[in-house]
């Protein structure tokens, strides 16, 4: 004996019903099988809004029975041959007019009971099962048609009716053994009171329906067919990478099904799980595949977490004041006067104090739920001593469920770390004396990203998933792009990182993709994107809500920094080259290191001083470790260095400039490097970096630059380079008679920092910088005569590029 129930999906067109009827006829010639059927999809939530309709005196219901009519007729003609029509089509056109005249009463009376609603719904199932009937019947398969309410017999409370499991396991018995035939049909979902009128038994009832059968006959198995292959890790509209369980316990499956696992109605199990009954969910529309297994003990499994699931949305009403302390009783009438409202609680959660009690439920009861709770606490709420209950909406449950999590510590820090990480407020946890389940409340706006940051921590321990937004694809921007394609294979493989861009801006427009770009083509996508505006750029980024998202900023735009204060204060990381927030006014640079940290995110700017130089993160790494550093000296400018060692006086100041420009050592307007301001920056950081509160103003500026090169444009500042050659020739000259380099030298020293031109003798650690070589000596209480020095490539595209890209690695391990 078995028991096979299908779905709406299962049976919503006539090709499906085919694909029902031969799994039906097969599963029949194993053993006796009852098949329990659901309507047609979508039928169940057209007959509810059509009653609505009526009750509210809008005719329109009589066009939505219409369309239910036609729907049902041309099932009948597609699955049948014409001659086996002609009945069929006669029971369903009859109970299309009882429906119509039972609409027409509730439209009359302008009043839609649950006892009526009940009677209504009923016909959905009614008509599909005796279609499927007909279906066997023209293939010449042996079946009976039993009526669900004439056997399940329930109590009178209406929509969620109680079964009465003695008289309705006589009844099914009975009518089975008379019925004979190894192949039985029967409507799920309903059932009827003692004194005969129908009821239902829940949305999702019909699982119910077949489970009641499969334990009233003590079946070797019951099979649950819909349209997916079993019950997954999560659910599969919100995690693409979710997969499907092979084995479950009942317990792991109540759970999952509770908190909103959509493929097995909750009450299901119960009637299967006492008799130890094997429950299949299986895939109409792929019946080869596996499907998952419920049972009473799955063999043993490596997965701790057996799979999540999330129920939104949500309210959470919170009871809380001193009057609550120490005085029992006030949960029990909590409780009470919700249950008096029919309200159903989903999750609660008190605190050990004793001042306060948080329970979660539907959106849909909330207001309900709240005046009940406000009329039984009026007396304590207008005395003070409790608190006007407080509701919280837009809310949603995720949970994670597995019998090992009870066996295994750290689940639930893992868990909160990382929704944490991924900047998702916990507003209620709750967690079972089993610990089979964890529970959180979070934002209704959160549930797709935090169903994927879980799947990502408890179910891909292969991958994580990086989602990059990269303003910025000049020099360095393109390089970083290659940088990302090139090693993206190596990443997966070593890191088990997937960086994926997802959106991309230069100064005129933007794209945001969250499938993500292709990186061998992204100036197309780029071409074809929107019209760059900074806040519409920052509000979809926001809107996307990805997880585990770095903003990647490789501009020197003043604009593009404004927007890492919102970034931040969404769990989003930011990695700048860009140089204008970190030594910007003090308080903003400090803000922006706040929110990161309250946040729990990352401002990570390492390519600010010294380009793929590790200058900022070694000096983090010091002061971390208790050092304390006094002096740094530093060439930083790999421009000017490039500049004054190809400068020796053979030929002109200007033409060695241009050549640092034409080779991309330069900002477009080369007076921004060579006034050292940006050198200025760069020491503003490091002493920033090492505790001090200081400005860009603070940082004195010995400028060689005669005042008229910094007038007009940049051709005119070529001009003024050569009307004062012999200005650079004679600092030239005047190093060079003492064996000495010029060095462009930034200082910082007990709280005080300078920049300017300086000559260095042989033996001193800036004199031998080759090229565009940058370096930083950092004089500590550790490196005190010797200094740590840090040296090397200080400039161009690639090496900057790297220095961004082994940012973004920080970010996110």
């Amino acid at each position: 004996m078995q028991v096979l129930k299908f779905g709406g999906s299962s049976v919503a067109t006539a090709e499906n019903m085919q694909r029902v009827l031969t799994l039906a006829e097969a599963a029949a010639r194993r053993t006796t099988t009852v098949v329990v059927v659901s309507a047609l999809g979508g039928v169940t939530d057209a007959l509810i809004e059509a009653g609505r309709r009526a009750a509210a005196a809008d005719g329109a219901y009589r066009e939505q029975l219409r369309q239910l009519e036609k729907r049902h007729l041309e099932v009948v003609r597609s699955l049948l041959p014409i001659a086996g029509q002609s009945a069929v089509l006669s029971f369903v056109k009859t109970h299309c007019n009882e429906l119509e005249h039972l609409c027409d009463g509730i439209f009359a009376l302008g009043e839609l009971s649950d006892r009526t609603l009940d009677r209504l719904v009923s016909y959905g199932e009614l008509l599909s099962s005796r279609v499927m009937a007909a279906g066997l019947a023209a293939r010449g398969v042996a079946y009976a048609w039993l009526d669900s309410r004439q056997l399940i017999r329930t109590d009178a409370r209406y929509g969620h009716a109680a079964v009465d499991f003695g008289v309705t396991n006589q009844q099914i018995q009975a009518a089975v053994t008379a019925a004979g035939v190894p192949l039985l049909v029967a409507p799920g979902f309903v059932a009827a009171e003692a004194g005969g009128s129908t009821t239902t038994l829940g949305r999702g009832g019909s699982d119910y329906t077949a489970a009641i059968f499969a334990g009233a006959l003590g079946a070797e198995q019951l099979e649950i067919w819909t349209d997916v292959s079993g019950m997954m890790t999560a659910d599969p509209r919100l995690v693409r990478h979710a997969r499907p369980i092979p084995r479950i316990s009942y317990q792991e499956a109540m759970e999952l099904s509770h908190f909103g696992a959509k493929v097995l109605y909750p009450p299901t199990i119960q009637p299967v799980r006492q008799q130890g009954i094997p429950l299949w969910i299986k895939n109409t529309f792929a019946p080869n595949d596996a499907g998952t297994l419920v049972e009473v003990e799955p063999p043993a499994n490596k997965a701790i977490v057996r799979g999540l699931s999330s129920i939104g949305p949500v309210a959470l009403l919170r009871l809380e004041g001193s009057g609550m302390v120490g005085i029992p009783g006030f949960s029990r009438r909590l409780f009470a006067a919700l249950a008096r409202e029919q309200v159903n609680v989903i999750l609660i959660t008190q605190s050990s104090s004793e001042h306060s009690i948080c329970v979660a439920v539907s959106e849909a009861e909330a207001a309900r739920a709240k005046q009940a709770a406000d009329t039984e606490f009026e007396a304590e709420i207008n005395n003070g001593r409790l608190d006007p209950l407080d509701m919280e909406s837009s809310l949603a449950i995720v949970a994670l469920v597995g019998e090992q999590m009870k066996d295994h510590p750290g689940i639930s820090g893992r868990m909160f770390s990382a929704l944490g990480t991924n900047g998702i407020n916990i507003r209620a946890i709750a967690q079972g004396s089993s610990e089979k389940n964890i529970s959180t409340v979070i934002r209704q706006q959160d549930v797709r990203k935090a169903s994927n940051v879980l799947h990502e921590t408890f179910f891909e321990a292969t991958t994580r998933q990086v989602n990059l937004v990269v303003a910025g694809v000049g020099n360095v921007g393109s390089k970083l792009l290659e940088q990302l394609a090139r090693q993206q294979t190596w990443l997966r493989e070593k890191l088990r990182l997937n960086l994926r861009v997802v959106g991309l801006a230069n100064s005129s427009r933007f794209v945001l993709n969250e499938e993500g770009l292709d990186l061998e083509n992204w100036q197309q996508a780029l071409a074809g994107g929107q019209p760059l505006n900074l806040p519409t750029l920052t509000e979809q980024l926001l809107a996307l809500n990805l997880r585990n998202t770095v903003f990647v900023d490789v501009t020197a735009s003043a604009e593009v920094a404004a927007c890492y204060a919102p970034l931040l204060a969404r769990s989003v990381a930011v990695v700048a080259c860009n140089k204008v927030a970190a030594s910007s006014e003090y308080v903003a640079y400090a803000r922006l290191k706040t929110l990161a940290s309250d946040f729990n995110t990352q401002f990570l700017f390492e390519t600010n001083v010294g380009a793929g130089l590790p200058v900022i993160g070694t000096l983090n790494d010091l002061l971390r470790s208790g050092d304390e550093v006094h002096r740094i000296e530093a060439v930083l400018s790999g421009t000017l260095n490039f500049v004054f060692n190809n400068y020796d006086g053979t030929r002109p100041f200007a033409e060695v400039v241009r050549q640092a420009q034409n080779e991309g050592y330069t900002e477009p307007d080369p007076r921004l490097d060579l006034t050292g301001v940006d050198v200025a920056r760069k020491i503003l950081i490091l002493a920033r970096e090492s505790g001090q509160h200081l400005e860009l103003s603070d940082i004195e500026n010995d400028s060689f630059l005669p005042a008229s090169c910094l007038e007009g444009d940049v051709a005119a500042f070529y001009e003024q380079l050569a009307v004062h050659e012999p200005h650079f020739r004679a600092l030239y000259d005047a190093a060079a008679e003492k064996g000495e380099k010029l060095r462009f030298v930034a200082r910082y020293r007990d709280g005080q920092a300078r920049v300017g031109l300086q000559s260095i003798a042989p033996g001193h650690d800036l004199y031998a910088l080759q090229g565009k070589d940058n370096a930083v000596l950092f004089f500590t209480n550790r490196y005190t005569e010797q200094p740590l020095v840090i040296k090397g490539a200080g400039a161009g595209a690639d090496v900057t590029a790297s220095g961004v890209f082994a940012d973004i690695l920080r970010a996110v391990q």
